[in-house]
């Protein structure tokens, strides 16, 4: 039996066309079972769902041998225990710094001013500033980051940006780019080792329908 962590949403979606791909579809659909544990067609593989944010954490302890996560998770989780080998090149974003309309965030940087920053990014948001000498003070947010800059609890965000809507809804721009992002497949490495003549078809399916 191989267990493989999924989170609802997107990435469940994008992933449903890989799954396919290699010959296994779920038996129940995510968004309307209450169910955590879903069988799917073939008896050695079962898919439970958690929140996108595990998903590292899962896998890194052997609770699921594998799983799909976005690359902003893996880095704020840190990937110890983890095998990653491929992008699956799914649920595309952009990891960006976004201000309120009117902030002049070029000149704030120009003249070393200490911005507060809201996120949910913690080490990838100290990582980026700390390469570029500027000196931040981080606020931990769960949800609606927009919101921040809007009511002054912070200068600036960093945030996943998709379409860019919601940033324009709510008088924000996007001003710098931190880095692409998209969801990769993460291997526990005792399982590769333990269950790899299951975890290698997969693999190389997955591989083949991203790289054709």
């Amino acid at each position: 039996m191989i267990t493989l962590a999924l989170s609802k949403g997107r990435i469940f979606e994008e992933t449903t066309p890989l799954l396919e791909a290699a010959g296994i579809s779920c038996l129940d659909n995510p968004e309307t079972s209450r169910k955590l544990i879903l069988p799917t067609n073939r008896e050695n593989v079962r898919i439970i769902i958690v929140r996108a944010s595990d998903v590292p954490t899962y896998v890194q302890y052997g609770a699921a041998d594998l799983g799909i996560a976005g690359r902003d998770v893996l880095i704020e989780h840190g990937g110890t225990g983890l095998y990653q080998p491929l992008d699956l090149k799914i649920a595309k974003c952009r990891m960006m710094v976004a201000v309120r309309k009117g902030f002049d965030y070029d000149n704030a940087v120009r003249s070393g001013a200490r911005l507060r920053v809201a996120t949910k990014y913690i080490r990838t948001a100290r990582e980026h500033f700390a390469s570029k000498g500027v000196h931040v003070d981080l606020i931990k947010l769960y949800g609606s980051m927009e919101l921040a800059p809007l009511v002054g609890l912070s200068d600036a965000i960093v945030d996943l940006v998709s379409s860019g809507n919601t940033l324009k809804a709510n008088n924000l721009i996007a001003v710098e780019e931190i880095m692409p992002i998209s969801s990769r497949l993460v291997i526990n490495q005792a399982a590769l080792k333990l269950k790899r003549e299951l975890i290698q078809p997969l693999l190389e399916t997955f591989s083949k329908a991203v790289n054709p």
